[in-house]
């Protein structure tokens, strides 16, 4: 009797001894609505190796990419309420509730890479960051993402004029001021619908990353892309200030720490992932149309002022301040 009271002892303290391990694991649900093949995707996952590396397993990071946890516009309500404890998501993805994050998507305005390698810990992001505060998050990194767009479509887009009717996948009320203004019809919507959207004739065409025109096969229903430095793009990630808060403070110095390695890598990831990405997006049989410099002059004359002026309307005090850090960097 006593032999046989033994096994279910050792089974009891096995369940304990996992339990109490499971405890002491601090668990980080990180939502992004990229699709694995995507450079971001690859930065997060170097992110989870590396806390889980310098914490000795004491923080997981769990990713859910291309929505699996959540839509792109329910991640940061999720991130808020600690449905989940983290989150990427675009920073033009804020642009009706902070117009300020509208910042980086003003046409030709904030794509000199010397200026965006200097964003970290300057005052222009400790502006955003305090935004992000009032809604309910911690900002943890940026991703360095794009600087290189592509407008794709079934017909060239070469000229302000070529856009007049064309109803084409816009980003927020804002930032879709420049498309207005070249008589564009713009639809906001989120990066995960844009196929669809343009296989099934909703949309004429889109604007996107370069690297995701190819991640998300806008070859596959678009035969014209142009390609042109219109803005730069974040993916930044916030995480539950309560969670956050509760981490004992050497795994939230790692998790920073991994945070800055990822913020770094970013540079050269995408700019090699863009560079690559036209000679793919020809290869899958797109016709790639590179603007020259005269040619983003001429869309910069059209495009940049309107977003401009809407800015400084929708962020008067901040919105300026935040223009004038920008220039110092």
């Amino acid at each position: 009797m006593k032999i046989k009271a033994l096994v279910p002892l050792a089974a009891l303290s096995l369940m304990l001894s996992t339990a109490l391990a499971s405890a002491q694991t601090s668990v980080m649900r990180l939502s992004h609505p990229v699709p694995t093949g995507h450079h971001v995707h690859k930065l997060l996952e170097g992110f989870a190796a590396d806390v889980k590396a310098s914490t000795n397993g004491a923080v997981e990071v769990q990713i859910f990419p291309a929505e699996q946890a959540a839509k792109a516009a329910e991640n940061h309500p999720s991130v808020a309420r600690g449905g989940i404890e983290a989150a990427a998501s675009t920073n033009f993805q804020w642009g009706n509730t902070i117009p300020e994050m509208n910042l980086t998507v003003i046409p030709y305005y904030f794509t000199d890479l010397k200026k965006v390698r200097a964003w970290f810990d300057s005052p222009a992001a400790q502006i955003l960051e305090a935004k992000l505060e009032q809604r309910g998050v911690k900002n943890l990194m940026w991703l360095y993402t794009t600087r290189s767009a592509v407008f794709t479509a079934n017909k060239p887009l070469r000229r302000p004029d070529d856009f007049k009717g064309v109803k084409i996948r816009g980003l927020n009320r804002l930032a879709d001021t420049a498309l207005t203004a070249i008589g564009a019809a713009p639809s906001a919507m989120a990066a995960p619908e844009v196929y669809q959207a343009l296989q099934s004739g909703v949309l004429d065409a889109a604007l996107t990353d370069v690297s995701a025109g190819v991640s998300r096969r806008f070859y596959e229903v678009q035969k014209h892309g142009t390609v042109t430095p219109y803005f730069m793009v974040w993916y930044h990630v916030y995480v539950n200030p309560a969670w956050w808060n509760k981490l004992p403070a050497p795994q939230r110095e790692a998790i920073q720490k991994a945070a800055r390695k990822a913020e770094l890598a970013a540079f050269d990831l995408t700019e090699a992932t863009a560079a690559a990405a036209v000679d793919q997006l020809r290869q899958r049989g797109m016709q790639v149309h590179v603007n020259t410099p005269e040619d983003d002059a001429a869309w910069m004359a059209a495009m940049q002022k309107p977003v401009l002026d809407e800015f400084l309307k929708a962020a008067p005090q901040d919105g300026k301040k935040l223009l004038d850090a920008v220039d110092r960097l």
